[in-house]
């Protein structure tokens, strides 16, 4: 097999390394180590390989806490030391920006992170039944594979909630339906933890009681999702808290359902609230959008520093929870919120919603390219917060800021949302004199 020595990490977190002029992206690999490779995936330009043999360790080589590293395919860098995680991810962001962007922040902000273990509060399990093997499995996905990892336990997950992992396995494999139950799904709150599953058919009397044990027994409330996220249903206990999450350094609860997107990290995700609204700087009356807002995690704390704001969303079933969240927190004289497909925005429609002192927008990984286009070159936003779940559509949509609408790119960094993972979440702060 061949050696390739590897020079830098790519955005999935493999090592980079040319051989005979052919770059090759290594798993498990990490910068400054000599490797034997084995490629499961050639092209022309460019070949997949998985290390077999790390002959030199680099000083970023740490040693795997979870014993099912390198098959579960939820983690792809607990190899990697934790700063060097982050510093990394620093790197694609930089990488990104001027490559993609050609643009670069006058200052690099400090990246955030928070625990490095146990941070995941929402996942999405699959269940399988496995004849061959005699079991039910429950767990993410292997390595680039449709197969469920044979897990027993994992380290990003809470430990009460890692600890349930062959319970889960037996309650599953326990049901009349066992082979008609394809998904669990996590959702922990301030006092409630939720476990959602996926029944494709009704469940029986039987199956009913073993729920309810299983409750009793791991202090979790159990809904069912019948068909579609709208479906889910509480099944026991039905008095049960309210699922909620905080954010404390603005006295707010925030209510959701448990098939809602909120972010996994609940401890970076308040560092990272409090980044973004000390950025952006809120003041009572001033009007600000809130473009792609969800549930109203950014609304709701600008609209506690006094601020009037718009949040805008596609989903109406998020809009619905954001007033609710808005009323519940007392702040539904200063919020707005309203349905919209923000992908297909134009200035027109823009303009149409008036003027507005600020704007934070927060899209998902396909970024607001429509919506930065939109932006009035004369009468946009003074001051524009951006976070990103992916460094290339942040670093695209910087490009047309910049370099079309005149912004300035003060500061950018990351935000460690899932640590052990390559995905690199950032936020960028955009100012116009």
């Amino acid at each position: 097999m061949p050696i390739a020595q590897i020079e830098s990490l790519d955005y999935e977190g493999h090592g980079v390394a040319h051989v005979d002029g052919k770059v090759i992206f290594i798993d498990g690999a990490l910068p400054f180590e000599s490797v034997t490779y084995s490629s499961y995936r050639k092209k022309p330009a460019f070949e997949n390989a998985q290390a077999m043999e790390i002959h030199t360790e680099s000083f970023m080589r740490t040693q795997p806490k979870c014993p099912h590293f390198g098959v579960c395919g939820g983690c792809s860098i607990q190899h990697m030391e934790f700063s060097a995680q982050v510093a990394a991810k620093q790197r694609v962001l930089e990488d990104n920006l001027q490559r993609i962007g050609s643009v670069k922040p006058d200052a690099m902000l400090p990246a955030i992170y928070g625990p490095e273990w146990g941070y995941r509060h929402r996942a999405r399990l699959s269940a399988r039944n496995v004849a061959k093997k005699g079991t039910v499995l429950v767990g993410f996905h292997e390595k680039r594979s449709s197969f469920i990892a044979d897990m027993t336990e994992c380290r990003v997950m809470p430990k009460a909630i890692s600890d349930q992992l062959p319970a889960m396995r037996e309650l599953v494999k326990s049901l009349s339906i066992f082979d008609r139950m394809p998904q669990i799904e996590l959702a922990i709150g301030e006092n409630v933890t939720v476990l959602v599953f996926r029944n494709m058919e009704a469940i029986n009397a039987a199956d009913e009681a073993l729920f309810k044990a299983y409750a009793d027994k791991w202090n979790v409330q159990i809904w069912l999702q019948p068909k579609g996220p709208d479906t889910a249903y509480p099944l026991y206990p039905l008095d049960a808290p309210a699922l909620t999450y905080v954010l404390p350094e603005f006295g707010i609860e925030m209510p959701f359902k448990p098939t809602e997107f909120t972010q996994v990290n609940h401890a970076v995700n308040r560092v990272m609230v409090e980044r973004a609204i000390n950025l952006l700087d809120p003041q009572p009356g001033e009007t600000i959008a809130d473009m792609f807002c969800g549930l109203g995690n950014f609304t709701l704390p600008i609209a506690r520093r006094g601020a009037k704001v718009l949040g805008m969303e596609g989903s109406k079933q998020l809009v619905e929870r954001a007033f609710e969240g808005a009323k519940h927190n007392d702040l539904d004289h200063l919020t707005d919120f309203a349905v919209a497909n923000l992908f297909e925005m134009t200035e027109e429609w823009l303009s149409k919603l008036g003027s507005f002192d600020k704007m934070l927008i927060d899209p998902p990984r396909d970024g607001a390219m429509e919506l930065v286009k939109s932006i009035s070159i004369e009468h946009g936003p003074k001051r524009i917060v951006y976070v990103s779940c992916s460094p290339s559509t942040l670093a695209r949509d910087a490009n047309v800021l910049v370099n079309v609408k005149g912004y300035t790119m003060k500061s950018a960094g990351v935000i460690n949302m899932f640590p052990h993972t390559a995905h690199v979440e950032s936020i960028a702060l955009f100012e116009k004199d």
